[in-house]
């Protein structure tokens, strides 16, 4: 049997203990506004990744270049209850002509103007002001930007099939650079990593003490039980 070292077990029992009360009060709703350590860690991250994620400007500069470019496309969203009447609605404010030909829609419009439309609804969103955008069409604001998301996707296909590259290129970042990260980041406050830089740097150095805090717990608790791993001798022939 294994003889116990006491000083070692005492060691990883002291650690184990001290990281579980640790990681009860990581879970406890201590942090502000009820929050635990987790939920107020990612809150604070996503406020950051929203404070570096707007780009909603650059691509409306890029817009520019597509003000007189005309398209007509058959779109062909990818489930029958996509093709509501308020996608016929939002291409008929944005400009464009637009009409069910079951189960597609045909549409032709300014380029430029359907994206500065879509651009205009992102920004106020990426600004929390999703009044306006529902003001605008009479539904609720995160389903005007689910109903944009599906038709850019497909208008970004429709438009590689044409051989428009530079035109399929705006349609993917309106959609990835502005849609996507409106609808995303909605509802949650931006702020500049410079504005968090300490607690952050914190956080990632907490973190990885936690880790090895845990890893020696264990550690000296297998080896106050003996339970040790020593380099095996080597046979030597005869």
């Amino acid at each position: 049997m294994a003889a116990l070292n006491t000083k070692a077990l005492g060691i990883g029992a002291f650690l184990a203990v001290t990281f579980l009360g640790v990681l009860v009060l990581i879970f406890s709703p201590v942090f502000g506004d009820g929050k635990n350590g987790l939920q107020f860690s990612d809150d604070m991250f996503n406020r950051l990744s929203k404070g570096s994620s707007y780009f909603i400007p650059d691509v409306i500069k890029k817009n520019e270049n597509f003000k007189t470019v005309s398209v007509a496309l058959t779109v062909k969203l990818d489930k029958p209850d996509q093709m509501n009447p308020l996608a016929l609605r939002l291409l008929a404010a944005a400009g464009a002509q637009a009409n069910t030909a079951s189960p597609e829609i045909k549409m032709n419009g300014n380029l430029g103007l359907i994206m500065a439309q879509i651009l205009t609804d992102a920004d106020d969103m990426f600004r929390n002001d999703g009044d306006k955008v529902a003001g605008r069409y009479g539904v609720d604001e995160r389903e005007v930007m689910t109903s944009w998301w599906n038709i850019l996707k497909v208008m970004d296909k429709e438009l590689k099939k044409q051989g428009m590259i530079p035109e399929s290129k705006i349609v993917s970042d309106v959609m990835k650079k502005a849609v996507e990260p409106a609808y995303n980041f909605y509802k949650i406050e931006g702020q500049k990593v410079s504005e968090k830089a300490g607690i952050m740097i914190g956080l990632l150095i907490f973190y990885v003490m936690y880790t090895m805090w845990w890893g020696f717990a264990i550690f000296y608790l297998f080896e106050g039980l003996g339970l040790t791993m020593k380099k095996a001798k080597v046979k030597k022939e005869v």
